[in-house]
C-alpha cells in the first residue's frame, strides 16, 4: 500500500495537479511495481505565505506514506526516479523537490473495514 502527498504552492501547482499525479504515478509503478489502478493521490496546495522554505516557487514536497516492507534498494530507487523521472517531467531542478518515504506497519492502517495486515494484496511489499 502506498498513499502520496503532494505540497505546494497552489499558484504554480494546482493548475497542473494530473501531471504531477501522472509523473509521480509513473515513478512508483516502475519503481516498486504497484499497480495501475492503485493511484492514492493527496494534493495539498498552499497560499505562498503558507510555504516558507529557502527554495524556488517551484518548490514541492512529496511524502510516500507505505507499509513496511520495502527494502533499502527499492527506497533509494524510488527517490532516484523521482530525481531521473519525475523532476524532468515537472521542470524541477534538483533543489525544487524533496521526497519523503514514511513507513508504517501493516498493522496501523485501517483498509476496508479491517487492518491491513489481514489484507490480501495484488503486489508485493517485499521488494
Amino acid at each position: 500500500m502506498a498513499h502520496v502527498k503532494a505540497y505546494g504552492r497552489r499558484s504554480v501547482w494546482a493548475p497542473r495537479r494530473q501531471e504531477v499525479s501522472d509523473a509521480v504515478h509513473a515513478a512508483v509503478t516502475s519503481a516498486w511495481g504497484l499497480p495501475q489502478e492503485k493511484r492514492f493521490h493527496r494534493f495539498l496546495w498552499l497560499d505562498d505565505d503558507d510555504l516558507v522554505a529557502p527554495r524556488g516557487d517551484a518548490y514541492l514536497v512529496v511524502e510516500v506514506v507505505c507499509f513496511t516492507g520495502r527494502s533499502p534498494a527499492a527506497v533509494r530507487a524510488l527517490i532516484a526516479a523521482f530525481y531521473d523521472d519525475v523532476a524532468p517531467a515537472l521542470g524541477l531542478a534538483a533543489d525544487d523537490l524533496e521526497v519523503v518515504v514514511l513507513e508504517s506497519p501493516p498493522t496501523h492502517w485501517g483498509i476496508r473495514g479491517r487492518s491491513g495486515d489481514e489484507l490480501t494484496l495484488d503486489y508485493r511489499v517485499d521488494v
